[in-house]
């Protein structure tokens, strides 16, 4: 495992950034949904479906990354929890 050079608002606000600036203008419409690995000291990143792929051919290149991973078209790689369909969460708005 890797130590964690920075904080987790650095580490986050880091990674946001390269996606938006490195990552975003190279993404295709048949990205959507793909994982994007980042490493937040060197700017490199891994596209692919599945999110080990996109990680493992990351660290293949660049051994000791920090990675932080974002889902293409999503604001987060991963969700926590339930979530109702919007069509029900509106019917229990008061």
């Amino acid at each position: 495992m890797n130590e964690a050079h920075y904080s987790p608002d650095e580490f986050a606000r880091r990674g946001e950034e390269i996606y938006d600036r490195n990552v975003r203008p190279t993404l295709r419409l048949e990205d959507e949904g793909r994982f994007v690995a980042i490493d937040v000291d060197s700017g490199d990143f891994e596209i692919d479906r599945d999110d080990y792929t996109a990680t493992e051919r990351l660290l293949g290149r660049r051994r000791g990354a920090q990675i932080w991973l974002m889902q293409v078209g999503e604001r987060a790689a991963y969700r926590l929890g339930a979530r109702s369909p919007p069509s029900l969460a509106l019917r229990c708005l008061p």
